[in-house]
């Protein structure tokens, strides 16, 4: 059981504060879940917690993961119970360092095998009982991913109706040979690899494909993007790769453009004030595993604002850190681009930063060079609320 927040002040002392703008050596005071003060240098306060010189970040915060439907089908067909894989989703999430996460739950897939061809219900319930409990040791919100030309994506979105931990929906088309999947031999290789299709499968759904997207995507599509302007949530876009595609989602009240594609998506995105979001793993791999535009590319062009794990927990603090040795970003800015860009994007505007009045979510990381000499960051120790969880 997680404890309330401290009644009584907790400092913190001798770290590197990675404040908004610089970093800077100091003490910071925790009390009642809230950042009470910042001072440069040491502290004499008794009892001060000594982080040995170590990084002092915010909590991070994850805007899109898929990492939870990983643990709830661990292999193709293997369905696992709902609450070891809600505990082993979180507790991975938390090590990474990850103090605020938007689980990515998808919706919409004509096999009743797969995960998203399966109802939420339970797991819905599962998840919201552990929070009451005070189990969890992150801080869990929802983004559902609504994929358009399936036939059930209404029926599959109903458990979410009216549900306030929704805080963005993205509307999605993964139809083969346009936008994520423009090449189709990359295509088959995921969906393989992935779903474990055979060729015949993945041939028969790729025919198939452009028929359902002809009958259901448009309707889906005007049906979430109402649905987001009546409850005030943030509509994303996906897999944006024309100028186009960008006009068409913030035409109908997109703020975030997940994953484009392509330089002129990104660009177009950016020219509307849309946040971009690109994928940590894609930074740490050196590029997309789906031949798309180089997530660092567009870290270098000024096109990124908000970094996701995707679906790998793990490479948001990974990528945070090797953006700094790749491109022009000092480490608060990349910092801001797993923390206070997402934050903001989805509305938490209590967190994201180190500062005076904001959530006592943050994060002790210790930076050791590999052998090759690049900078990997260790998460030592996690507090969320001022309440150590990690």
């Amino acid at each position: 059981m997680m404890h309330a927040p401290n009644s009584s002040p907790v400092v913190f002392t001798n770290a590197h504060l990675v404040l908004q703008d610089e970093v800077v050596q100091g003490s910071l005071t925790s009390q009642e879940g809230l950042i009470q003060r910042i001072d440069q240098g040491q502290t004499s306060v008794p009892h001060a917690i000594d982080l040995e010189g170590d990084y002092l970040l915010p909590g991070l915060v994850e805007v899109h993961t898929d990492n939870f439907e990983r643990h709830m089908m661990p292999r193709p067909k293997v369905r696992w119970d709902d609450a070891p894989a809600v505990l082993a989703h979180d507790a991975e999430i938390a090590a990474a360092g990850i103090t605020t996460v938007l689980d990515a739950l998808g919706v919409g897939e004509a096999d009743p095998e797969s995960v998203r061809g399966s109802e939420w219900n339970t797991v819905l319930a599962c998840m919201s009982d552990f929070a009451n409990r005070g189990v969890l040791r992150a801080d869990h919100y929802l983004h559902v991913r609504c994929e358009l030309p399936a036939p059930n994506t209404l029926e599959l979105f109903e458990p979410f109706i009216g549900n306030d931990l929704v805080k963005m929906i993205s509307v999605m088309d993964h139809t083969p040979g346009q936008r994520q999947w423009e090449n189709i031999e990359q295509a088959w290789t995921y969906f393989s690899g992935k779903k474990g299709w055979s060729k015949e499968k993945f041939e028969e759904r790729v025919a198939l494909s452009k028929e359902v997207q002809a009958r259901y995507a448009k309707p889906h599509r005007a049906y979430f993007t109402q649905y987001c302007q009546d409850h005030h949530i943030t509509l994303a876009s996906h897999d944006d790769t024309t100028v186009a595609h960008v006009e068409e989602a913030f035409a109908e009240g997109a703020t975030v453009c997940e994953f484009p594609t392509t330089v002129v998506a990104a660009q177009a995105s950016r020219a509307r004030n849309m946040f971009n979001i690109m994928g940590g793993p894609n930074v740490v791999r050196g590029g997309s595993h789906s031949g798309n535009v180089s997530a660092t590319e567009l870290v270098k062009l000024g096109l990124v604002d908000i970094l996701s794990s995707d679906y790998v927990p793990g490479s948001l603090i990974s990528a945070m850190v090797r953006l700094t040795e790749t491109t022009a970003l000092s480490l608060p800015q990349a910092v801001a681009l797993v923390s206070r860009n997402p934050a903001k994007s989805v509305g938490l505007h209590d967190r994201g930063t180190l500062e005076m009045g904001l959530r006592s979510d943050f994060i002790q990381v210790r930076m050791i060079t590999l052998p090759d000499g690049r900078q990997q960051p260790v998460v030592r120790a996690v507090w969320r609320a001022g309440v150590r969880v990690v």
